[in-house]
């Protein structure tokens, strides 16, 4: 039973992370980031609710599996885990709420370096726990040309 508490409490927890992330972005969505050139790699707009619903699941569970179990390092992939999910935090006020490409892309690398040390760090101790963060980094990705993108060609 505990397993299961403190599971869906993680999940929940980067849910809501999420939600209010996505409060940052609202008005600059409408107003702003429609205007911006962006490259042809840019997913439809439906998907981004979508991956990051999946990806914020993934990424809870991951905590989940740090909480749970007694890795080596704990506290050092508790520290990542939460540097990233500031990092996380921190991009759409960033990028969106004061439409700083610039400033954004500065974030999203960080949280790449932290997420790649997360992976690094995890994976002898909690493999799930790395694995998970896998697709995350592989949208990172993804997200970092998008973001660099927008911040070379606006």
């Amino acid at each position: 039973m505990k397993a299961w508490i403190i599971s869906s409490l993680s999940i929940i927890f980067c849910l809501i992370i999420g939600f209010i992330s996505s409060m940052f972005q609202t008005e600059s969505m409408i107003s702003w980031y429609p205007t911006l050139e962006k490259s042809v790699l840019t997913p439809p707009g439906f998907v981004f609710p979508i991956v990051w619903t999946l990806l914020y699941i993934c990424i809870g569970i991951s905590l989940a599996y740090i909480l749970l179990q007694e890795p080596e390092k704990k506290f050092v992939l508790v520290f990542l885990w939460s540097s990233q999910i500031l990092f996380n935090f921190l991009w759409s006020i960033l990028f969106f709420y004061m439409k700083s490409p610039l400033l954004g892309f500065i974030d999203i690398i960080l949280l790449d370096i932290v997420v790649i040390l997360f992976i690094i760090c995890s994976f002898k101790s909690s493999k799930v726990s790395s694995l998970l963060f896998i697709p995350y980094l592989v949208w990172l990705v993804l997200a970092t040309y998008l973001n660099g993108y927008v911040m070379f060609n606006n």
